[in-house]
């Protein structure tokens, strides 16, 4: 991209330039705009435009915690190229701790949107067609959804070179390949040339510590891996690539012991939880049916058969393999799963 003048949001941003907008969206039931505040950081050289955004889910604030530490922590200096930081996407539902919108749709299920359809597609389009389309590559940031919590890692199609080495400079351990369900926000914005890859890390309704700094860090990297500032990514101590995820289920109803923590590897067969009843009787194990490596564990201790306990990423050569390529690493501790309960 020449280093000529950023449109976004009816406003011109030019080289050098670091600006505070307003993009409207909607308008609420008195007629009043509903707007999302985006910030716009513009080296003065050429180079990419890359958007970061959080909250495309209403309840998930980790990411919109990230945003805001891009701006108030210390502001990445931008040489080269353009940097557009959205804190929150979801407006309506981040003023509702919800993460839908009034209409009861999911935004991450509504890209690119319509400008003639519901609230949600409109939300959608206003925001692919101002923010995405004008970038050529995207960090959208997540968390888990309600009752769980997610290991730090990235999601990315990486069959397509651009995302890949966007999803590899990030610097998580882990990553999942895979292209996003069908109207998803990374999954549409691939589709139409913008390089977007996904964090999820995390819990709903919390700004995390250790959350924040693996973000901040990770579009860190990214910035320089694209040369938009000085400098070079921090790799991680070593990266896991898995294309299939599966969720390991309560066999019984009652209330948990867990027994795994998240990253944390897994045999097939070894119980991840106890399950039993309200007196301690009956006492089930909750066995993974499959190894690998433990990327998100429910934070509600009490189930009904099916309901899931922990997220299993399966890496391709099974534990052996894994453990191998792990030798003489040190990975970061992983967060605490939740502690026995009873």
């Amino acid at each position: 991209m020449s280093a000529d003048t950023f449109h976004i949001a009816r406003a011109r941003v030019g080289p050098g330039e670091t600006r505070d907008l307003s993009l409207k969206v909607s308008e609420s039931y008195s007629g009043a705009p509903i707007r999302l505040p985006v910030r716009v950081i513009r080296g003065t050289a050429p180079g990419p435009a890359l958007f970061v955004c959080g909250a495309v889910h209403g309840d998930e604030l980790n990411g919109a915690g990230i945003v805001r530490e891009l701006i108030l922590g210390e502001p990445p200096a931008v040489v080269a190229g353009t940097l557009v930081l959205v804190p929150v996407v979801n407006m309506f539902g981040f003023e509702h701790h919800s993460r839908y919108l009034p209409d009861r749709r999911d935004l991450n299920r509504s890209f690119p949107g319509s400008r003639a359809g519901s609230l949600t597609a409109r939300l959608a389009s206003t925001f692919f067609r101002e923010v995405v389309l004008r970038c050529q590559y995207g960090i959208d940031l997540h968390s888990a959804a309600s009752h769980r919590t997610n290991l730090p890692h990235i999601r990315a199609d990486l069959t397509e070179p651009r995302t890949a080495r966007l999803a590899r400079a990030f610097g998580c351990e882990l990553i999942v390949n895979t292209p996003g369900p069908e109207q998803s926000l990374r999954r549409a914005a691939c589709q139409a040339g913008c390089a977007t890859v996904v964090l999820e890390a995390g819990e709903v309704w919390k700004v995390e510590r250790d959350v924040l700094r693996t973000g901040v860090r990770g579009v860190q990297n990214v910035l320089a891996e694209l040369g938009m500032i000085e400098g070079t990514p921090r790799e991680a101590p070593y990266q896991i690539e898995v294309a299939r995820t599966v969720w390991v289920r309560s066999p019984t109803g009652g209330m948990l012991q867990f027994h795994v923590a998240l990253g944390e590897l897994v045999e097939r067969g070894q119980p991840v939880a106890v399950c039993s009843d309200l007196l301690g009787h009956g006492r089930t194990p909750v066995r993974s049916h499959v190894e690998g490596v433990v990327m998100s564990v429910s934070t509600l201790p009490v189930v009904k058969p099916g309901d899931p306990v922990c997220h299993i990423a399966v890496p391709t050569g099974g534990l052996p393999g894994l453990r191998a390529s792990l030798e003489g690493t040190q990975p970061a501790p992983a967060d605490p799963a939740p502690g026995p309960v009873g």
